[in-house]
This record gives structure tokens, sequence and C-alpha cells, in this order.
């Protein structure tokens, strides 16, 4: 995670946004009074929302944790998949 501040941010604007998107990076932006902000890649949000719609729904969590449980017991079989279309 970096923390810049905002002067430091507008200067450096592009390489900022760079340094977040191509290295998936955090970065912090000071500003007075303690009313910092987090700058974070659209991929990363857009991940990030999506995990808490699954985790965020008892359903989903529980069929999670119960997926995980059987992979970590080796409850798994593997299958061979057609390719589309051959019959």
């Amino acid at each position: 995670m970096l923390a810049v501040n905002y002067t430091m941010l507008r200067e450096n604007m592009k390489s900022c946004m760079d340094k977040v998107t191509d290295d998936y990076e955090t970065m912090i932006v000071t500003r007075k009074n303690n009313k910092n902000v987090v700058m974070i890649s659209e991929e990363s949000y857009n991940n990030m929302m999506e995990n808490l719609h699954l985790v965020g729904n008892k359903t989903n969590y529980d069929w999670l944790m119960e997926s995980k449980k059987q992979l970590e017991q080796g409850m798994v079989s593997m299958h061979n998949l057609d390719e589309a279309g051959d019959e």
C-alpha cells in the first residue's frame, strides 16, 4: 500500500494512477483533518464488490465454506469435458 499527499498526487496524477492500475497498488491520498481517500483500480473495486456479494449472503457463504472444507478433505473428482459441438 502506498501513501501520497494531495499535492504529490496532483503533480503526478498519471504516474500514480498507472501505479494503481498496472501494479495493482492501493494508494492512500492523505489530506488535512484526516479526510483521506483510498484509490484502487476499477478491476480491484469490481473484484471487491463481487466478493462482498458472495460472502454477504449467508446461503452463499455457507455453500462456499462447505465447498472449501470438501476441497481441503480431498473430496474432489476430476471430469473430462467434451468440446462443445462434439457429439
